[in-house]
């Protein structure tokens, strides 16, 4: 009894760890050399279709971290209604900086509804505290059809001189 019980919880402890040991692994080898984009920033972002027609816009915050990944957070959608984004940035030349994350979105029933990936690039100016860029946005239903492709341009993003990684708040 007491072997099948320790079993039954070790287990899923081993699939734990052996998954969170990839997952560091791939987060850390991104190559994120330059480094200035690292920390969190304040943006504002711009919804145009792809015609250039504005949509909408909203703050967001965007938290890049040392290994190359990201986290995003904003108040175009309400946070019940999505999980934050998570993903991936990576240095590719000079001030020039790629990313990439995703998030899950419901309605307001709990319902998973699809997800959005979101993907650009940015660059960030000679100071090291201001970038601008550009990214796609695609939304996906539950069975991953593509439902809506957006482009979205961020004109100017401050990094945040509140918040810095490594800050504790």
């Amino acid at each position: 009894m007491k072997t099948k019980l320790v079993k039954r919880i070790m287990a899923p402890l081993v699939v734990a760890c052996a998954l969170l040991t990839m997952v560091a692994t791939t987060a850390t080898g991104q190559g994120t050399q330059g480094g200035r984009l690292q920390g969190t920033w304040e943006m504002r972002i711009t919804l145009t279709d792809c015609a250039g027609h504005v949509i909408r816009s909203f703050p967001s915050l965007i938290e890049f971290v040392a290994g190359g990944t990201v986290v995003e957070s904003n108040a175009g959608t309400p946070q019940a209604l999505k999980t934050p984004g998570e993903g991936v940035w990576r240095h590719t030349t000079d001030n020039n900086y790629a990313f990439r994350f995703k998030f899950f979105t419901f309605n307001p029933q709990n319902v998973f509804t699809g997800w959005t990936i979101i993907a650009g690039e940015t660059t960030v100016d000679s100071t090291g505290d201001a970038n601008t860029g550009s990214a796609t946005v695609k939304v996906y239903d539950p069975n991953g059809n593509l439902l809506v492709p957006i482009v979205f341009m961020q004109p100017a993003a401050q990094r945040c001189s509140f918040f810095h990684s490594g800050d504790v708040l």
